[in-house]
């Protein structure tokens, strides 16, 4: 049915194929939120050096500490970024305050890192090197049962990412979506932020803001949630709509009619 979501995945790049992960699964479930993609496509320009001097045939460099993030040569970063530091012990106690200023109004974002340590830990890393600055939120669902926006590839084509993956971090004690009467899909509520994925263990800087409760297998890492401007904003940008393409004048999937930028993504530090 053309009314049920692609399941939430980032764009990958399969032996210079680019190709949508899930997108060909059809019937109920697909139902599941299309997560946000990240793979760079721009990806053989970039791979074409390191093939030529031998680079690469090494194996990928992984971070030894709990997080092991580790670097994905066949698909490299959309932005140069340098894998996250990763410490004996991940800081998993309190929250963290970010700000995304975007054309379209603020977005606070509150990280959760008792929910999601390694997340929260790339995540600040990845605004600490200010890659989110200067990028699009690329997509957005207006479907009944997912309604997104999604952000953080700097490409702006769903395939963009920072060159390395981590493990899945996943919710257990999400309420069942009282949509899905099957039980399987999971309450994503409105205000959860979450990073979309291509597959099991496969995040990297995409993320998604929910703006209405949505109904999603629970395959998604929630790290956090966003603040009550925020959502004002999310609101603004969803109501704007999906932008009519020539396929589709009334899309419920694609990208905003407001585009939306984000000009910067500051780390807020609270002194109490």
């Amino acid at each position: 049915m053309s009314s049920e979501p692609r399941p939430l995945h980032v764009l990958t790049r399969l032996a210079g194929v680019t190709a949508l992960a899930g997108a060909l699964v059809a019937g109920a479930s697909a139902a599941a939120v299309a997560a946000p993609t990240a793979s760079p496509a721009r990806a053989s320009a970039a791979s074409a050096p390191a093939a030529a001097s031998g680079e690469a045939t090494r194996p990928p460099r992984t971070t030894h500490g709990p997080c092991a993030y580790t670097e994905t040569p066949e698909e490299p970063a959309a932005r140069p970024v340098p894998l996250p530091p990763d410490p004996r012990r991940t800081p998993d106690r309190g929250t963290v305050r970010v700000q995304l200023w975007t054309n379209q109004g603020p977005i606070g974002l509150t990280l959760d890192r008792e929910a999601a340590p390694c997340t929260v830990q790339s995540f600040l890393h990845l605004v600490r090197k200010r890659f989110y600055d200067g990028t699009p939120c690329h997509r957005l669902t207006a479907y009944p049962t997912l309604s997104v926006l999604q952000c953080g590839d700097p490409s702006g084509t769903g395939e963009g990412g920072p060159g390395y993956r981590y493990r899945d971090e996943l919710p257990t004690d999400l309420p069942p979506a009282p949509t899905d009467p099957t039980g399987v899909r999971r309450l994503y509520a409105r205000g959860v932020l979450a990073m979309a994925n291509a597959g099991p263990d496969t995040n990297g800087s995409q993320f998604f803001l929910v703006y209405a409760d949505s109904a999603l297998r629970p395959n998604y890492t929630i790290f956090g949630e966003v603040d009550a401007a925020g959502l004002a904003t999310l609101d603004r940008i969803a109501a704007g709509g999906v932008a009519p393409t020539a396929e589709d004048p009334a899309p419920v999937d694609g990208a905003p009619a407001l585009p939306v930028e984000i000009r910067k993504a500051i780390r807020l530090h609270h002194h109490h």
